[in-house]
Parts: structure tokens; C-alpha cells; sequence
């Protein structure tokens, strides 16, 4: 997908003050306790999504993060498509006042290359 410069900046921005992590070091063993939440769209989660994710996409993550996410120290491992809305998401859950955010680098496709366990989809 072609992404427009002012995104890139603004992902770019957000990826300089929030932690990355990637998927070998999800497969090595994720934070413990970590919650995985998939911010993708709705119809980007019904097609599959990681085993044992929690959806909250990124349009409502913010509104709805303190119900599902009661706690600010919790592990928070966020991720999309490709490692960018996560990223965002992750710098907007930091602003929120949650202290241990990741971003998932690579994202869906990330996850699917590394052939993590999956659900849903048709």
C-alpha cells in the first residue's frame, strides 16, 4: 500500500516514542502477562486474526481503552496490518497514561509470515 508522506511522518513521530516489538521476541515469550489487542477494522479481524487477540479497533481504541484496559501497568502489546495504526495507537494509550505499550513491528502480515497460530476467517 502507497502511504502518503504526512502519515509516514506522523508514524514516524509516534514510532520515535513508543517500543517496538517484534514478532520473534512475541514467539520467544511476550511480556508477562501481555494483553494482544488487534486494532484493525471490523472486517479486517473477521477475515482472521492472532489466537486469543482482543479486538478494539483504532477508531473507538481511545473511547473504549479504559473498560477493556482497566489497568495502566498491564503489557499492552498493540497491533494492525503492517505496524503503523498500532503504532499510533500505542503513542495514544501512552498519552492515556498506560506505561507498558508495544507496538507489534510488521504487524498482521508480520504475524502471518512467522506462521503464529491464528483464528476466524472464512
Amino acid at each position: 500500500m502507497q502511504h502518503s508522506p504526512r502519515f509516514l511522518a506522523l508514524v514516524s513521530a509516534a514510532k520515535a516514542r513508543i517500543t517496538e516489538l517484534s514478532v520473534d521476541e512475541w514467539a520467544s515469550g511476550p511480556p508477562p502477562g501481555a494483553v494482544l489487542v488487534d486494532t484493525r477494522e471490523d472486517h479486517e479481524w473477521q477475515a482472521g486474526h492472532a489466537l486469543s487477540a482482543l479486538h478494539i479497533g483504532k477508531g473507538v481504541l481511545e473511547r473504549d481503552a479504559e473498560a477493556a484496559l482497566p489497568s495502566l501497568d498491564q503489557p499492552i502489546v498493540l497491533y494492525c496490518g503492517g505496524g503503523f495504526r498500532s503504532a499510533l495507537a500505542a503513542a495514544a494509550l501512552q498519552d492515556m497514561g498506560y506505561r507498558r505499550v508495544y507496538s507489534l513491528a510488521g504487524g498482521w502480515k508480520a504475524w502471518l509470515a512467522r506462521g503464529l497460530p491464528t483464528e476466524g476467517g472464512p
